[in-house]
């Protein structure tokens, strides 16, 4: 009996599946362009919006600066949204505002075409470029509609976004230290807390930047040492003073006491060599 009904069932599909292409045809062929547009509203409303779009793309250069324009290229463009087209959809809703600035839907647009950026998004491991767009059109949109009920919507995006960029970011620094560069992953690291100073994590960024140089100058060439040494002093003293009551302060402070030693080692060794001149 299961079987039965899912043969019947998909029988049904098939057979409106081809009456519904028939129909499409049909109206292709068809000279009558009212009907035409008509008829891609119908596909509109019901969610058919591959048929819709197939229409409307037909439509657009006869019925561009008339009056049913706007409508067409609005419903056209959210079909690319509709289909997960995301690249196309950023760039209607892009045109229709270039077109359209003084559109009543122009603040809803604007908000799409950031909001298709952000669908762009990839994963924290692949190239944020999209990000990085959706970023800055969602603060054009806050900026041109800070009083828009979507302001507030906008802002959590950005900061969903900023997030992702910050992970990448760490995920880099991080990638640095394990590989024992300690040079670029205390630079890494160091531009993570510019970049992300109101972050949860951003005293933790700091003390890497510490445990990084440290490590860094521990390994340099004697030469190089005391100037490196002298360098996780003043990382430990900018530290306190941005991070007073850090959790992390016990552990920074390590460094900069091993720092401060080291440095009185060498100072002694130097003293030591020119005595003996």
């Amino acid at each position: 009996m299961r079987k039965i009904l899912l043969y019947t069932g998909l029988l049904a599909f098939l057979v409106g599946a081809v009456s519904c292409n028939r129909e499409l045809r049909r109206i292709e062929k068809s000279n009558d362009l009212e009907k035409k547009l008509a008829y891609a509203n119908k596909m509109y409303d019901k969610k058919k919006y591959q048929m819709a779009q197939t229409l409307y793309e037909e439509l657009i250069p006869i019925f561009k600066g008339t009056e049913k324009f706007e409508d067409l290229y609005y419903k056209y463009a959210y079909c690319s949204f509709y289909l997960k087209d995301y690249t196309q959809a950023t760039f209607h809703f892009k045109n229709y505002l270039e077109a359209l600035p003084s559109s009543p839907r122009a603040m809803e647009v604007d908000y799409q075409h950031a909001y298709s950026y952000y669908k762009l998004s990839p994963k924290v491991p692949l190239d944020q470029t999209n990000s990085m767009k959706a970023i800055a059109a969602m603060q054009t949109f806050i900026n041109s509609y800070p009083t828009s009920p979507k302001a507030a919507e906008a802002n959590v995006v950005i900061e969903l976004l900023r997030r992702k960029l910050e992970q990448k970011d760490y995920n880099a620094a991080e990638l640095y230290y394990n590989l024992g560069h300690y040079k670029a992953a205390g630079v890494s690291f160091k531009s993570l807390m510019r970049a992300y100073p109101d972050s949860e994590k951003s005293d933790g960024y700091k003390f890497m930047a510490i445990k990084c140089y440290y490590q860094y100058a521990k390994q340099s060439i004697p030469s190089k040492q005391m100037e490196r040494y002298e360098t996780v002093v003043t990382e430990f003293l900018e530290f306190t003073d941005r991070y007073p009551s850090s959790k992390l302060k016990g552990d920074a402070e390590k460094y900069y006491t091993l720092a401060k030693n080291n440095i009185k080692t060498l100072e002694n060794e130097q003293n030591k060599e020119k005595s003996n001149q």
